[in-house]
């Protein structure tokens, strides 16, 4: 994949998909929507309570699991190494004491919204300081909303840990359709475009005209939809896994290894590596997620089980990922895609992604041309060269960051918050 020519955003191709769309330089095509007054979003307060019964059943389905055979697989290189999901297993039927992670989670307030048919689960929370900046915060999978929560409360009570309240933003945490309390998701064809177009009838709905947006994974994808196509909205755009909007359509999108400077030889080699490796999930996510799906939703065991090898996999964890995450931290993102039954629906995501490909919405000499910010770690499984993001979008900062991997939210919190500060600075007053 990386030995193919990369696109340039300016070329005779580039030129010829923004004709082919019938749009001009420098226009916008928009999501069609009835645009409701600013601050006027028909949104209920929601409070999580997982129903006991279904907790029970959870309980029992575990202690019944029965397992596969598992031989030579110490290095978990056939895939999840049973000794230790074993033991997580256990510990889920067992110990795990879901209520206190129900505790936690509401202590943030909870929204439900619906979009013609599209229901959308967020959080919001106001920022304590002059004029906060809004700021959507957008997950990947396998992620969760919770995936987010550590960076919250520093972004928007910045004085309460050691930060400056001028730094503060309004929070928006939203669910990915089909994610978590996203649910039920009963329309096809919702991809990370119609979710940048959901995320500006959000936003806009709560009162915020422009605003900024940051993410990975799925996430950076959705943000940067965001600048590419709604730049009027956008304050700027942060990321932490910047890749480009076609990639998984359009292997010419991905950079060559000539791309890659003498310092960033250790990311091509984890990027090759990935793509070498570690994308066979990818596969049937895009082709047959729903057969995959009955398993899932079936055996909590299985369904950790493939979570589980990712999070190990993609996580800064040198082989163990307790380094990254608790056993708590794991199996609250197991237990919120199993209570909500929304494995099929998320893993779809890959689905309509694929095969509803990433078409541009203007032409010009870059992607995405709102200001852009870039935290990288080092240990994240796929890495794009700076001067791919030079070219791709308005760079204003990059920073490697010294540890973390592609969890960067859950593994480097404090960094990552100051990074978010220190790139939106220059940018207030701009929110309109």
């Amino acid at each position: 994949m990386l030995s193919i020519k990369p696109l340039v955003w300016n070329s005779s191709e580039w030129k010829q998909a923004a004709d082919k769309l019938g749009v001009r330089r420098h226009s916008h095509v928009y999501a069609k929507h009835t645009k409701k007054p600013a601050g006027t979003l028909n949104a209920e307060r929601f409070h999580v309570s997982i129903p006991e019964h279904l907790l029970e059943d959870l309980r029992q389905r575990l202690t019944r699991t029965r397992w596969a055979g598992d031989y030579g697989n110490a290095d978990w290189g056939y895939g999840t190494e049973q000794g230790y999901l074993t033991e997580l297993v256990r510990y889920w039927a067992k110990e795990f004491n879901w209520r206190a992670q129900e505790q936690a989670i509401n202590a943030f307030s909870h929204y439900r919204v619906n979009f013609d048919g599209i229901p959308i689960h967020f959080i919001h929370e106001k920022g304590q300081g002059p004029r906060p900046i809004p700021l959507v915060l957008t997950h990947g999978w396998p992620w969760t909303f919770w995936d987010l929560h550590k960076v919250i409360r520093p972004l928007t009570h910045p004085a309460e840990f050691g930060g400056n309240p001028n730094d503060a933003f309004d929070v928006v945490v939203p669910s990915l359709p089909g994610f978590g309390f996203s649910t039920p998701l009963k329309q096809t064809g919702v991809n990370f475009m119609r979710t940048a177009d959901l995320w500006v009838r959000l936003m806009e709905g709560l009162g915020y005209s422009r605003f900024g947006a940051q993410g990975s994974d799925i996430g950076s994808f959705v943000s940067s939809q965001l600048g590419h196509r709604y730049p009027e909205h956008m304050i700027g755009i942060h990321l932490t896994f910047p890749m480009p909007l076609d990639a998984n359509t359009n292997p010419q999108s991905i950079p060559t290894p000539e791309a890659y400077a003498p310092d960033e030889q250790q990311a091509l080699a984890r990027t090759v590596n990935f793509l070498r490796d570690g994308t066979g999930y990818v596969g049937i996510q895009s082709t047959r997620p729903q057969t995959l799906a009955y398993a899932m939703h079936d055996s909590p065991a299985g369904m950790c089980a493939w979570f589980l090898e990712k999070r190990r996999a993609w996580s800064d964890c040198d082989g163990d990922v307790e380094k990254a995450f608790s056993k708590d931290e794991l199996l609250t993102a197991m237990t919120l895609f199993w209570a909500t039954e929304t494995f099929d629906s998320a893993t779809r995501f890959y689905y309509e992604t694929a095969h509803h490909p990433w078409e541009p919405s203007h032409a010009g000499p870059r992607m995405v041309d709102v200001p852009t910010g870039v935290t990288i770690m080092p240990k994240d499984v796929v890495q794009m060269p700076r001067s791919w993001a030079e070219q791709y979008y308005d760079l204003r900062s990059w920073n490697v960051l010294p540890a973390g991997g592609h969890f960067a939210h859950m593994e480097q919190p404090e960094r990552l918050v100051q990074d978010i500060r220190d790139f939106f600075r220059p940018l207030r007053g701009h929110q309109g």
